[in-house]
């Protein structure tokens, strides 16, 4: 009886798209929808069986699931990959890009299975990429700003986030944490899929900023009433900014080393003229305090050179993977 209410609201929105002449398909295009999933039996059927309307393929990553996600996504239509372990959402999504082009995939879409994410939104999601004017298709939770009914702590959390993470990638998202997006399947290549948690998401941003990719954000809705996270905000927050600062390590070793490091060398000149001006005033220099004027220009000196030559190296790097 569920079902068959859902399946009749599924048809209800599917007809107003088509009334505003939109088809999955769209210009002999085909568009396949990716949804990585863990433990997720309760919602996974819906959301399948409203994607289908909106993409010709739905591709479902069980990543390792101990309940019958697998089995309920197959019964509503999916094509479905199992994990026999948990490997992470970044190797959910590696599978499932390489699915998608073997099924002959034009555009990607993403989307979390718990239901957040409401599928009358792909049309929008796809249509950059079907017009070629982007590469990839960032949907933004915030893109007129941040709800100012969301809670103060995860606002805070997602302006770290978004900063972090465009300062990785050299980009201006509003929304960095979000895993409704669509790509052109041509990018594939361009990911690492290495992060095993949601870091994946600012990861992927890392890496398209780095490509050069046409990145374009439309407004999505979300429901927060059906977020079925093991993981407190905060603690998925400060995991998240943890991954992303240690990419930027390898990514941006000026922002890493050379700016601290510069940081730290103005200081211990600072201190330098203030110690000498005490010394020619005739006063005496307190042995502590000197060492660690000492230790803040050589630390200095060495983060800023280390970040200059690390730069330099992923400069060559670069060059020669585009030779």
């Amino acid at each position: 009886m569920g079902n068959e209410l859902l399946i009749g609201k599924s048809e209800t929105q599917t007809n107003k798209y088509q009334e505003k002449t939109y088809s999955k398909g769209t210009a002999s295009k085909n568009i396949t929808v990716i949804l990585p999933a863990y433990n997720e039996e309760v919602s996974i059927g819906s959301i399948v069986l409203l994607t289908r309307f909106y993409a010709d393929n739905v591709i479902v990553v069980d990543d390792g699931s101990s309940d019958r996600t697998a089995e309920v996504a197959r019964k509503a239509g999916a094509e479905v990959i199992v994990h026999k372990v948990n490997q992470g959402k970044g190797a959910a999504l590696k599978t499932g890009f390489t699915a998608a082009v073997s099924l002959g995939a034009d555009v990607i879409v993403t989307m979390d299975s718990d239901g957040q994410h409401n599928p009358a939104d792909i049309p929008k999601l796809v249509e950059p990429i079907l017009k070629g004017e982007a590469d990839m298709v960032n949907g933004s939770r915030y893109l007129n700003g941040l709800d100012k009914n969301t809670p103060v702590y995860r606002r805070v959390g997602q302006k770290i986030l978004d900063r972090v993470t465009n300062l990785n990638s050299g980009l201006k998202i509003t929304d960095s944490q979000s895993g409704f997006r669509a790509f052109a399947a041509s990018t594939k290549d361009v990911f690492r899929f290495n992060a095993q948690g949601m870091a994946i998401e600012s990861e992927m941003l890392a890496d398209a900023g780095k490509s050069g990719l046409r990145i374009k954000e439309v407004e999505i809705g979300v429901r927060y009433d059906v977020d079925c996270s093991t993981l407190s905000p905060i603690k998925h927050g400060f995991s998240v900014l943890v991954l992303v600062l240690k990419d930027i390590k390898f990514n941006n070793p000026l922002y890493y080393f050379t700016v601290p490091g510069i940081s730290l060398g103005i200081g211990g000149l600072y201190m330098c003229t203030h110690f000498l001006r005490i010394y020619l005033l005739g006063g005496n220099l307190q042995f502590v305090p000197t060492m660690l004027m000492i230790l803040f220009i050589i630390v200095g000196i060495f983060m800023a050179l280390t970040g200059i030559l690390l730069h330099s190296v992923a400069g060559l790097e670069n060059e020669a993977k585009t030779a």
